[in-house]
């Protein structure tokens, strides 16, 4: 498993995109104090799930930038905001050619569990970062391989039971404690697999410094 580039401090506010949990964590891991704003747009009507995944991750990611541009810009304008940087993203896992996202209910999950022991799952990330006051975009894609041991029924009841599983991408939540006994190996980052690579994030803040 590939090292992440660790805690950062006094790296100043940035508007997240997300509601999830682990994506504001990694963010404030970082030294962000994230605003958290929620795209409201339709997610399944955009992209095409059958073909590549890293193209339905980063369409994704720019959609919800889209949707959150104009309320921001008019903050922004009233000088209402500390920070013109907003970041979006989404993930996606692909098992065996499939793109797995947000399971529909608890049977999708057993599904979808008792299948990674068989090959391995790979998740598909992007990050989107838009300077808010320019419109500028800076946007890429991080993967990581996960390789799982069975996970017994009783785990995933347990799983199932918290409810918090069906808001992951495939039902994957490799930093639960139930789960980490379970897992043989990581070929990427922990925090990629969690849902926002912090290189990627460093990388495309990088960008946006040159443009």
């Amino acid at each position: 498993m590939t090292s992440s580039p660790g805690h950062s401090s006094n790296q100043g506010q940035i508007i997240l995109g997300s509601k999830s949990f682990t994506r504001k964590m990694i963010i404030e891991e970082m030294g962000f104090v994230p605003i958290v704003r929620s795209a409201d747009i339709n997610e399944a009507a955009i992209g095409d799930r059958t073909a590549d995944p890293a193209d339905l991750v980063l369409q994704l990611g720019l959609a919800k930038a889209e949707a959150l541009l104009p309320a921001l810009k008019a903050e922004a304008d009233r000088g209402e905001l500390s920070t013109s940087w907003l970041l979006t993203g989404d993930q996606v896992v692909v098992h065996d050619g499939r793109i797995l996202e947000k399971p529909a209910d608890e049977d999708e999950v057993r599904r979808n569990i008792a299948s990674y022991a068989r090959s391995p799952c790979r998740t598909v990330g992007s990050a989107v970062l838009t300077d808010i006051s320019t419109g500028q975009q800076f946007s890429g894609v991080d993967t990581a391989e996960i390789f799982f041991k069975e996970v017994p029924e009783s785990v995933v009841t347990k799983l199932c039971g918290e409810g918090t599983v069906l808001q992951c991408a495939g039902g994957l939540m490799v930093e639960h404690p139930l789960v980490e006994p379970f897992i043989a190996r990581i070929d990427g980052s922990m925090d990629s697999v969690m849902g926002l690579s912090k290189a990627l994030v460093l990388e495309l803040l990088e960008k946006h410094k040159q443009a």
